[in-house]
């Protein structure tokens, strides 16, 4: 089976399901929700066919996926390598804008000197930033009309 997330969403709260019917639902393997079971699942009884309430199904799925979340403070930014969030090296980050309202900060990881990116709202952005000294990156330059002609066309007609 593949690693993904699976999604609380599918689960139906007003449904009972066995682990196979979950397994189903959720694209996982029979054995990952038995598992789960052991690790406090909750269960409607302890008889033959064990039985899941979609309201516990979708309670233990949220549980688990705000466990794993590690959310940034200021002035940190996640690295996925070390799966945690980090102060970037040298406490110095750039911001490149990507619209008009948001855009990244990036940096250095300190431990495995990967690039680190968190999305940014610009008016948020004093708020993530911390005590990062931070740079902005300047928009690039449009072409803009120039008075002389290009040399590679040939504006005469003959």
């Amino acid at each position: 089976m593949s690693r993904r997330a699976c999604n609380p969403r599918r689960v139906k709260i007003h449904r009972n399901y066995s682990v196979e019917d979950a397994a189903k639902l959720l694209h996982l393997h029979k054995n990952t929700i038995r598992e789960w079971i052991r690790h406090g699942l909750p269960v409607i009884d302890d008889r033959r066919p064990v039985l899941i309430l979609g309201s516990d199904l979708s309670d233990y799925l949220a549980r688990r996926r705000s466990s794993k979340k590690r959310p940034c403070g200021p002035g940190q930014i996640y690295c996925v390598r070390c799966r945690c969030p980090q102060h970037p090296a040298g406490d110095m980050a750039d911001y490149e804008p990507i619209t008009t309202t948001s855009g990244n900060l990036v940096g250095l990881c300190p431990a495995c000197n990967a690039l680190m990116y968190r999305r940014v709202n610009c008016v948020k952005l004093d708020a993530a930033r911390g005590n990062l000294e931070v740079s902005l990156a300047e928009a690039q330059q449009h072409i803009v009309e120039s008075s002389n002609p290009s040399v590679n066309r040939d504006f005469t007609r003959e």
